[in-house]
């Protein structure tokens, strides 16, 4: 007779906990992309710089644990990735575990979009997630 309450409960549950990682955010960080702007039109052809935005967080290379901090990770024509697993590494997801706050990258003619997620000491979003608002860019 309660089965179907107890299924939904652990469901509910479950959900709540597969929704980020275990390492804690500041609950105020700020992350957004510094350049290019959304609708930003950029010359094919020619490799642009995006600067990353950070605030009320620190920056970390991979492997160092260290609270409130984590590194970059922008993704490229892609959804966000799953926030309770290690942010996968390819051309749609790139790292900056060095630290990085910057890079320059080239893309083909067309709309495309930007956005950025802060990983931890692991690659795994923090809880809750830093991430940016999703940009649009057309390069032509």
């Amino acid at each position: 007779m309660f089965k179907p309450l107890a299924v939904a409960i652990w469901a509910l549950l479950f959900t709540a906990h597969a929704d980020a990682g275990s390492t804690p955010a500041p609950a105020n960080a700020y992350l957004y992309i510094g350049w290019p702007v959304d609708g930003q039109v950029m010359p094919a052809g020619k490799p642009f710089k995006v600067w990353f935005g950070l605030r009320n967080m620190g920056v970390a290379p991979k492997g160092v644990e260290f609270p409130n901090t984590g590194h970059h990770h922008l993704l490229i024509d892609t959804e966000l990735p799953s926030m309770d697993a290690e942010i996968p590494s390819d051309r749609n997801h790139l790292h900056f575990g060095a630290g990085e706050t910057e890079t320059t990258i080239e893309l083909p003619p067309g709309k495309h979009t930007l956005q950025l997620l802060m990983g931890d000491d692991k690659h795994v979003p923090h809880n809750p997630p830093v991430k940016s608002r999703k940009i649009t860019i057309t390069v032509r």
